[in-house]
């Protein structure tokens, strides 16, 4: 069961940047790399406690959904969302938020599991961990570029 922790540094108040990690519009913007589109549940605006979302997107030469609800939340300081259906055999990502002098630490923890016994798990060392870390860097790239600049204004708006 691999685990993925990054902690990405941005210089924005801690309210916006938790909004903005919440925001299925944002995330939206930073996987248009990848056709992603929220289909059914929230497909826009903030994701709240309880609520789901069914993700569709193109990741490994295939048209994939994973669905995913919000099973922890405390606001301002994180959130956690545990995919429900999709190709995992399990997928919890915590988002962790901490103020400090002039910014916010955000701090991802995600950990997942894959189908197939040892093939799975090869898959997972050689190859998946570092996709989705790819993927989890590239969309804190974009809060962090929306949370520093006057981009925001324009999903949180």
């Amino acid at each position: 069961m691999p685990t993925i922790h990054l902690t990405t540094v941005i210089y924005a108040p801690q309210e916006r940047v938790y909004d903005l990690s919440r925001s299925i519009t944002l995330h939206k913007r930073s996987m248009t790399h990848r056709q992603e589109d929220a289909i059914k549940g929230r497909t826009n605006g903030l994701i709240k406690y309880n609520e789901t979302v069914t993700w569709r997107a193109k990741h490994l030469g295939k048209v994939r959904e994973l669905t995913t609800k919000i099973v922890a939340m405390k606001e301002w300081e994180h959130f956690t969302d545990e995919m429900t259906e999709g190709d995992f055999t399990h997928m919890k990502h915590e988002h962790h938020f901490k103020q400090i002098g002039n910014g916010t630490v955000m701090i991802d923890i995600m950990d997942f599991g894959t189908p197939y016994g040892w093939l799975g798990r090869m898959v997972e060392r050689f190859y998946l961990v570092g996709y989705m870390t790819r993927l989890l860097q590239h969309r804190n790239e974009t809060i962090k570029d929306y949370a520093e600049s006057e981009k925001w204004r324009v999903v949180l708006d």
